[in-house]
């Protein structure tokens, strides 16, 4: 098989098997950067990330970024348990692609992980200070201890020893921000730098993400904006494997079969307007971004109050559902649609 069939066969295959597949691939250095960065997510958790580390030393710094930021995060706060199985997972790697993942994370990140499980010390000018007991230098000027008498540092050590050999500023710096720097500053700063990378992949901040569930007066409900153009929706990188929408049939809610009444370049544009919307469902309903099974349910709930705003605009204004989606954004519909039920809709 080719390359592009061999990972369109990991893609459509059921999560579970994903990982078979990928132990019968030739090349999986060639695959494995190819696969949709929450797709590699998903299949590194279903394996188990304690055995994944065979997967993430062919990933690339944007795919071990996303999982990260994907599954490393609780509300607006990194789960230090989960950023420590990460980087733990990363250090199970050879040198390069260890240096490569670590290097992929936000310096924020890897300071928040060296203090919630080391103390640093830095060897003062005094010929007489001796180093807490138990600790650990690389050169004789930073001390490194457990902060908790059953940790293993060995991962810690090892990220630690490849930096010094091979970035040593970057080293350094780590070190002197796990002495010195403030988590709640670490934590914001982290923060802006995930909401940026989700912006970009078409996951807005938890703010932005709430408008959909914004208040409509009764008598915007059924309004049709004036000069809208709904079907003009750039495309962008999706990091996970949705190849169209459902195909339409009389059982499917009304926004799909709307759709397939559009021309090629509307159903296109209509796709990632859809997509966008449930992104914004995900986030707003605090779904677990890194849970193959969030993906469907925010399809499925899109599609469903979608097709209730759409048929109450259609109602309203006397006009076919397939005006009404080339006039008024699917954004809006959801709003509409939950609006005409809100308790069921933010539950």
């Amino acid at each position: 098989m080719s390359i592009d069939a061999q990972v369109a066969l990991i893609r459509e295959a059921p999560l579970p098997r994903r990982s078979e597949l990928l132990d019968l691939v030739p090349e999986p250095e060639t695959v494995i950067p190819r696969i949709p960065e929450a797709e590699l997510c998903f299949i590194v958790k279903a394996i188990g990330l304690a055995d994944s580390s065979w997967i993430l030393e062919c990933a690339t710094p944007a795919q071990i970024v996303t999982c990260v930021d994907l599954d490393v995060w609780t509300g607006t706060l990194p789960d230090r348990r989960n950023l420590d199985a990460w980087i733990d997972a990363i250090a199970e790697t050879e040198d390069d692609a260890c240096l490569r993942g670590v290097r992929s994370l936000d310096p924020e990140m890897i300071v928040l992980y060296l203090r919630e499980r080391i103390d640093v010390v830095l060897k003062p000018n005094d010929d007489d200070w001796q180093p807490p007991e138990g600790a650990h230098t690389l050169e004789g000027q930073f001390y490194f201890s457990a902060r908790r008498s059953d940790d293993d540092l060995a991962a810690i050590t090892r990220v630690l020893r490849l930096l010094f050999q091979d970035d040593y500023w970057t080293y350094f710096r780590m070190l002197q921000g796990a002495i010195w720097e403030l988590d709640a500053t670490n934590e914001e700063w982290a923060l802006r730098w995930r909401n940026g990378r989700l912006e970009d992949l078409g996951f807005p901040s938890w703010e932005k993400a709430m408008e959909i569930y914004a208040t409509l007066r009764p008598s915007q409900l059924a309004v049709i904006p004036k000069d809208a153009r709904p079907l003009e929706t750039r495309e962008w990188h999706l990091p996970v494997w949705i190849p169209r929408l459902p195909a339409a049939s009389e059982s499917d809610p009304l926004v799909f079969r709307t759709i397939a009444q559009l021309d090629d370049i509307e159903r296109r544009a209509s796709f990632y307007a859809f997509i966008a919307t449930a992104n914004k469902v995900a986030v707003a309903d605090r779904m677990p971004l890194s849970d193959a099974e969030s993906t469907p349910r925010a399809i499925e709930k899109t599609a469903h109050w979608i097709s209730k705003g759409l048929a109450f605009v259609a109602s309203e204004n006397g006009i076919e559902p397939v005006e009404v989606l080339r006039s008024v954004p699917l954004q809006q519909l959801f709003r509409v649609g939950a609006n005409l039920d809100p308790q069921r809709a933010r539950s």
